[in-house]
């Protein structure tokens, strides 16, 4: 078993499934994915919220709403102007390919989709690849903050090596599966939030019997 599976299989013993990402629909988690840039979950919950209450959580209702509206609606998930311009491209570029349909797009090889994607004005490797596994099924490994503190502690990449780095550590070292990456993922986010903080608590993190960390 390598230090990956470990982690993996710790993290997993500690938390449980985690059933992430919250989302009714392809469409909400793609939405969550780019609204959930620099900041929490709580917030991008409540801007959803919002998009419900005002009954446009659509491609074709947001593509036709106005950009000022769009940021009321969208507020609490901060940086409301910006997210509501990135979100309006977004669907643009889905109305534009896959005639508002995640479904049509889900049809796509995932390489050329995730090029398309990072074509996207807004869009970068973490929210592309978030809309990839968690909206579209593609086995692909999302790497965030989380998951960069919690290997470079461990001594198994350097904390400043490139995203594409990380991601290719783990496509080489797991096998590529959809539930296992989707949930591999979920647990690194939990396992950051709980214990991997920027101030580690290493004495009661589930994984600090695997190698001592230092900070």
């Amino acid at each position: 078993m390598n230090k990956l599976e470990l982690i993996y299989k710790t993290l997993l013993r500690t938390f449980g499934p985690q059933h992430w990402w919250p989302g009714e629909t392809p469409f909400e988690v793609a939405v969550g994915a780019i609204l959930t840039q620099n900041t929490n979950w709580g917030n991008v919950e409540k801007a959803i919220n919002n998009l419900k209450s005002a009954r446009s959580l659509s491609a074709k209702k947001i593509h036709v709403m106005p950009a000022n509206s769009l940021s009321v609606l969208i507020r609490p998930a901060g940086y409301f102007n910006v997210k509501a311009k990135r979100l309006k491209t977004f669907i643009s570029f889905l109305m534009k390919n896959y005639h508002g349909s995640m479904a049509i797009m889900k049809r796509e090889d995932v390489h050329s989709l995730r090029e398309k994607l990072l074509s996207v004005n807004g869009i970068g490797p973490e929210t592309a690849d978030s809309i990839l596994l968690y909206a579209l099924d593609k086995p692909v490994f999302v790497i965030d903050a989380y998951t960069k503190r919690v290997l470079s502690r461990h001594k198994i990449m350097d904390h400043d090596k490139a995203y594409e780095d990380f991601q290719e550590l783990f496509h080489s070292s797991l096998k590529r599966d959809l539930k296992l990456f989707n949930e591999y993922h979920a647990l690194l986010v939990a396992v950051g939030k709980n214990y991997c903080k920027p101030k580690p608590q290493c004495d009661k993190c589930p994984l600090n019997k695997l190698r001592p960390i230092s900070v």
